[in-house]
């Protein structure tokens, strides 16, 4: 199979996934430019910047029209990750590419099982702590600038867990803290820009920013709990494949 059908099957899934669950297309996009179409970690990490930039841009739009974004919540969180973003995106150039792998699997997997173990959140909004929010972002900033992700996967547990933001409220607000996390951490990678394979990245990022219309449109049919036991499910089987990859 050519590598371009590659590219579009695998945006298509990781666009789903990023207008359903308002994450986890990163956390699936660094696994398919590595494993599906040889690109190096570092590479990939800024390609995958690339890819969920841009559809988390798209996909954020479709979810506000459907009123189903938090404004304050997520740009306070997502300011306080910025400058962690940059810093942790200056810092992943000099990390070993096995280090970078077993930290993203490792991450993935804690994030998962805190939210198999957690309740879904009320569905009547909470009132969110400014000071719970910036530490939180901050939190997420320095793993999205180091590990070369949009954030999604990390900033919906904790928007439901630890802000007590509602699941599909979560959904539409990481989002938006994907989209400011990723635009900080791709500006530290400009460097690693130079030689990525644009004719993968260009058919990858178009099919997923179709997925991710496709994926609101499935969220609006599923639960808060349905939503967040599929997310946290796909995050585990994602983080035991690259685990046993980086043992064995």
């Amino acid at each position: 199979m050519s590598a371009a059908i590659l590219a579009l099957i695998a945006g298509a899934v990781i666009g789903l996934a990023l207008g359903a669950l308002g994450g986890g297309g990163s956390v699936l996009a660094v696994p398919a430019l590595i494993y599906l179409l040889g690109f190096t970690p570092v590479a990939a990490t800024t390609a995958s910047l690339v890819i969920v930039t841009a559809t988390s841009a798209t996909a954020l739009s479709a979810h506000a029209r459907d009123g189903q974004v938090r404004w304050r919540t997520g740009l306070l969180f997502a300011a306080a990750g910025i400058g962690p973003a940059l810093l942790g995106g200056a810092l992943a150039g000099r990390l070993p590419a096995a280090v970078l792998t077993l930290a993203f699997a490792v991450v993935a997997a804690v994030a998962a099982i805190r939210m198999l173990r957690q309740r879904p959140a009320a569905e009547s909004p909470v009132p969110v702590r400014p000071g719970r929010a910036a530490a939180a972002g901050a939190a997420l900033g320095a793993v999205t600038g180091v590990l070369g992700v949009g954030g999604g996967f990390l900033a919906v547990p904790a928007l439901v867990n630890v802000l007590g933001v509602r699941m599909r409220a979560a959904v539409g607000t990481s989002l938006l803290v994907i989209t400011v996390n990723s635009l900080a951490a791709l500006a530290m990678r400009a460097g690693t820009a130079d030689g990525l394979d644009w004719a993968v990245i260009g058919p990858f990022a178009g099919a997923a920013i179709l997925g991710a219309w496709d994926g609101r449109r499935l969220s609006a049919k599923l639960s808060g709990g349905a939503l967040q036991r599929v997310f946290a499910l796909v995050l585990l089987a994602v983080a035991g494949a690259m685990l046993l990859d980086t043992v064995v």
